[in-house]
C-alpha cells in the first residue's frame, strides 16, 4: 500500500520511522510547506500531487488543527483514499461529517492515536463495546498536566516553575493553554464518550476545568491529607441521560491513578459484562503515536475494519446527575450557599472548603461564576 503523509512535524516523522518496519507499506509522498533535504525526492508542498495521485490508497493526516486538515481529508476520501489520523481537534470538532464522508465514498477513517497516543485505547473501546455496554469511561489522558502534577506532588514546586520546566523538555507547547486549560483533555473526552455511548457531543457542551490556577499550596494540603490531584476525563451513563466533564480529581493513594507519574496516562472503562479495564502507557510522543498511526495502516491493508456504531444516540447530557464533594479554594467564596459547605478554614487570604456532595453542574457554574467576578479560584473533585 503506498501512502502519504500530510505534516512532517513530531508524528508524521514518527509515523515514517514506523513505517519502514511495516510489510507492505511505503511512503510514497510527503507534504509539508518547509523544506527537509533528505527527503527532496518524495517532498511536495502541493496537496494536489497527493489527491490526483491513484497510487496513492491512503493518506495519514499529521497536520493538526481543524483547517485545512479537514478540507485534504474529506478530499482524499472523496477520491476513494482511506484517512489515518491523530488530530484530535479534527476528530472532536468534525466527527459526524468526516464518518459520513468515509461511509458515503466506502473508505476507512481512523483515528485510533487520537485520544491516548501510543496506547490502543479506542481500539479496544470500540472492541469492547461489540458484545457490553459501556457504563463509563474514564482517566487521565494529557501527559503534559500530569508531568507538572506529578512534580509538583513530587517536589513542592509552585506551578509556573513546573510549566517553564515542561515547556524546556517539549512537554509543553509554548503556549500551553490548550493542555493547561484542559481542552486537549476534552477533546478526547469527546472522542471517547462517542465511540463508548454512541453519542454526537460537541465540546462546547461539556463543562470543563483546568490546572492553570493550582497552587503549591493547594498540592501541600493534597499531600498532607493524603491525596493526589489529577486532571480527568468523565463520561457515563446515568440512567437515560449521559454525563461528561472534564475537571481535576484528588486520589486517595490506593487508587490507580495516584502512581501515574510523569507524562504517563490511565485511561479506564467499565462494562457491564466486562467490568472495569485500564489502559497505561505513553499518551504521545514521536514513536508512540506514530507507531499506534502506522498500526492503523496495516490494519486497513489487511482489511481489518474500525467502525462505531451508525448513527448517533440522542443521549441528553445531564451533569445534575452525578454528585461529590469538592475542594474549592478562592480569594472570595461568599457566594456558595451555606448549605453545601461541609468544612471551611483560612489560608492567608483565600478561603478553603470542602463541599457536601453537590452535583458537577453546580460545581463548574460556581467556577464559573467566580471567573466571571475575577477571582483567583481552584476546585477539584475528591474521589471516593
Amino acid at each position: 500500500m503506498k501512502i502519504a503523509i500530510l505534516g512532517f512535524g513530531t508524528v508524521g516523522s514518527g509515523a515514517y520511522e514506523a513505517a519502514k518496519s511495516a510489510p507492505g507499506i511505503e511512503v510514497k509522498r510527503i507534504v509539508d510547506l518547509r523544506d527537509f533535504p533528505d527527503y527532496r525526492d518524495i517532498l511536495t508542498k502541493d496537496i494536489n500531487d497527493v489527491l490526483d495521485d491513484d497510487e496513492i490508497e491512503l493518506v495519514a493526516e499529521c497536520m493538526g488543527g481543524v483547517h485545512p486538515a479537514y478540507e485534504f481529508v474529506t478530499g482524499a476520501m472523496r477520491r476513494g483514499k482511506h484517512v489515518v489520523t491523530p488530530n484530535k481537534n479534527l476528530v472532536s470538532a468534525c466527527y459526524d461529517e468526516l464518518m459520513a464522508c468515509a461511509a458515503e465514498n466506502g473508505v476507512e477513517f481512523r483515528f485510533t492515536p487520537a485520544a491516548g497516543g501510543g496506547i490502543p485505547w479506542l481500539y479496544n473501546l470500540m472492541r469492547s463495546r461489540r458484545c457490553d455496554e459501556i457504563l463509563e469511561v474514564h482517566g487521565i489522558v494529557n501527559g503534559t498536566c500530569n508531568y507538572i502534577l506529578d512534580n509538583m506532588h513530587t517536589n513542592g514546586a509552585d506551578f509556573a516553575a513546573v510549566l517553564a520546566e515542561a515547556q524546556a523538555l517539549g512537554y509543553a507547547e509554548r503556549d500551553p493553554s490548550a493542555d493547561i486549560d484542559g481542552h486537549d483533555t476534552l477533546r478526547k473526552c469527546v472522542i471517547s464518550s462517542n465511540i463508548a455511548f454512541d453519542a454526537r457531543l460537541r465540546e462546547e457542551d461539556i463543562p470543563t476545568f483546568g490546572i492553570r490556577s493550582i497552587t503549591a499550596e493547594d498540592v501541600a494540603w493534597c499531600n498532607a491529607n493524603g491525596y493526589t490531584c489529577k486532571l480527568l476525563m468523565n463520561a457515563g451513563l446515568a440512567g437515560d441521560a449521559l454525563y461528561a466533564y472534564v475537571e481535576p480529581e484528588l486520589f486517595t493513594a490506593d487508587a490507580l491513578e495516584s502512581g501515574v507519574k510523569a507524562n504517563f496516562n490511565l485511561i479506564t472503562l467499565t462494562g457491564v459484562n466486562v467490568g472495569p479495564l485500564s489502559f497505561y502507557g505513553q499518551g504521545a510522543g514521536m514513536m508512540p503515536t506514530g507507531t499506534s498511526l502506522v498500526q492503523d495502516m496495516i490494519d486497513i491493508a489487511a482489511g481489518i475494519g474500525f467502525a462505531p456504531a451508525d448513527g448517533g444516540t440522542a443521549h441528553t447530557l445531564d451533569n445534575t446527575k452525578v454528585a461529590h464533594r469538592y475542594y474549592f479554594r478562592g480569594s472570595d467564596l461568599s457566594g456558595l450557599p451555606a448549605s453545601v459547605i461541609a468544612e471551611q478554614f483560612a489560608r492567608g487570604s483565600d478561603t478553603v472548603v470542602l463541599t457536601a456532595p453537590i452535583s458537577v453542574t453546580a460545581a463548574h457554574q460556581f467556577a464559573a461564576d467566580c471567573a466571571a467576578r475575577g477571582i483567583d479560584f481552584f476546585m477539584a473533585g475528591i474521589n471516593e
